[in-house]
């Protein structure tokens, strides 16, 4: 099997899993406070972290303490603004707000890696994040403010990558994936605590299975980019859109209205050609 391949199936596996973490958080939302999801995704992350540094015969010291904390923090607020987007919003409509990531990586770059955007690099961003106004809806008498949460949690992410471009300059990926575990567990923990909700056996048991399944989520795409090439693999992806539609519809009976699925298809359009535009120069892939 050759690397493009097995990295193109593990997307795919990913983007069913990643579904299916979102899917699982929405069925136990009314049961759980956000800080007990985040808990849970924590833990699980700490878990994956701990078992990548052990398998990989590394050690558990980092060269960039200070940074480790910020990129743990900054993931803390990634998944608290992540969840809460899929708890009220349409799956298909939050799904397609992740994708715009890549556009706000793009936009960063320049300032804080010292990058030249070319004007056709500049055209696909702005063309992307028409996408996203028209993927939300945002018309002079309608606008749904919760949009704001899924646009600053790919806002977010997009700081991440730019702090991942910097760590794995002396980092290697069990260490980073270990200190995300650590600082996001701790860092949740207090409110996790104070926001306890009683949890009925269903209910822990969907919490416990979206935090493993979205700390898999996390691996498989690990793996992928490992095996094949960014560039080839940039299309995959994006079959998470299709799943989350399907799951919307199946599940909680949705149906994306045309303005969704016309802003999807502008975006997907534009951050795939962002996406081939980063790996060119070295950036990488987002890991929440």
């Amino acid at each position: 099997m050759s690397g493009n391949l097995k990295g193109a199936i593990l997307l795919m596996l990913a983007a069913a899993v990643f579904t299916g973490e979102v899917l699982l958080v929405r069925l136990v939302g009314g049961e759980a406070a956000t800080a007990q999801i985040v808990f849970f995704r924590a833990c699980a992350q700490l878990m994956l972290g701990t078992t990548m540094v052990i398998a990989a015969r590394g050690g558990f010291a980092t060269k960039r303490p200070a940074l480790q904390v910020a990129r743990g923090l900054t993931s803390l607020g990634v998944w608290y603004l992540y969840y809460v987007s899929f708890l009220v919003l349409d799956m298909a409509l939050a799904s397609t707000l992740t994708f715009s990531t890549s556009l706000f990586v793009a936009l960063l770059a320049a300032p804080l890696l010292g990058e030249k955007l070319g004007v056709a690099r500049w055209l696909a961003t702005l063309v992307g994040f028409a996408g996203v106004v028209i993927a939300a809806g945002v018309t002079p008498g309608s606008f749904e403010p919760a949009v704001l949460l899924g646009i600053a949690s790919a806002a977010l992410a997009a700081v991440l990558v730019i702090m991942n471009r910097i760590l794995v300059r002396t980092e290697k990926t069990p260490t980073i994936m270990f200190y995300i575990g650590v600082v996001t567990t701790l860092g949740t923990l207090p409110f996790a605590i104070a926001n306890w909700q009683p949890l009925s056996d269903t209910g822990l048991m969907l919490l416990a299975g979206a935090g493993f399944v979205g700390a898999s989520g996390m691996w498989l795409t690990i793996e992928a980019y490992r095996a094949g090439e960014v560039s080839a693999l940039a299309p995959f992806p994006y079959l998470r859109l299709v799943f989350a539609v399907a799951a919307g519809f199946l599940v909680f009976s949705e149906i994306p209205t045309w303005n969704t699925v016309l802003g999807m298809t502008i975006i997907v359009a534009s951050t795939i050609y962002v996406a081939r535009a980063e790996h060119r120069r070295g950036l990488a892939a987002p890991h929440r």
